[in-house]
């Protein structure tokens, strides 16, 4: 993050025709502080004062001199779990390693009555629920909900983790169905053979 502040700090410089050193003087600072900033890396980051400064006279963001992005800092993280839904065995659990954080509006969160500590995202692989999802896409996966009825579920099916289509049928029982019909379906199973991990409640794809 500092080596790309002080990066675009250079290229509007570069690009202003501005100078180091008037720069330094118009921060009331000694002549060779934005020189050093930028190519030793002296100070570490800007002052806050320096950087609001610099944001200003050069009518930018401040995030893009190492500033923080309060919008981003009240979004709620996600973790992006290392498992993938319909092929390969694994557990689904709190302690699954994240790859990576996905942040969402927390009152769009909010307005589906979601609780974030039992939210996670993982990935799809394989075609059996196309074209609903596809291979590849990402699911945001509700463990707190494992109330059933019509929707989409992440379920553990001998060992592994599977993506399905739970249909309710009368008498306590469930249909388990692939929305590809080349892929096979499950009706009429007792409710209580279902190892459900938690309701998809959202799910993004790449456009690629």
């Amino acid at each position: 993050m500092d080596r790309d502040a002080r990066a675009a700090l250079d290229a509007l410089i570069q690009e202003r025709r501005e100078d180091y050193a008037s720069l330094s003087r118009m921060l009331g600072r000694n002549p060779a502080y934005i020189q050093q900033f930028i190519k030793r890396g002296v100070p570490k980051k800007l002052d806050e004062e320096d950087r609001s400064k610099l944001a200003r006279y050069f009518g930018v963001s401040e995030t893009l001199l190492g500033g923080r992005d309060a919008a981003a800092d009240d979004l709620i993280a996600v973790p992006v779990l290392d498992v993938q839904a319909s092929a390969g065995a694994g557990a689904f659990a709190e302690s699954e390693r994240a790859k990576a954080r996905m942040r969402f509006d927390p009152s769009w969160l909010r307005g589906l009555t979601l609780d974030p500590r039992q939210l996670s995202v993982i990935q799809v692989t394989g075609d059996s629920m196309h074209p609903t999802l596809n291979d590849g896409d990402d699911i945001l996966v509700d463990r707190g909900d494992r109330r059933l009825r019509d929707g989409i579920y992440v379920l553990r099916m001998d060992g592994a983790l599977n993506v399905k289509r739970l249909l309710l049928e009368p008498g306590r029982r469930v249909t388990v169905r692939s929305d590809n019909p080349a892929y096979p379906s499950w009706p009429s199973l007792e409710r209580s053979a279902l190892d459900v991990i938690g309701r998809v409640v959202w799910a993004g794809r790449r456009l690629v």
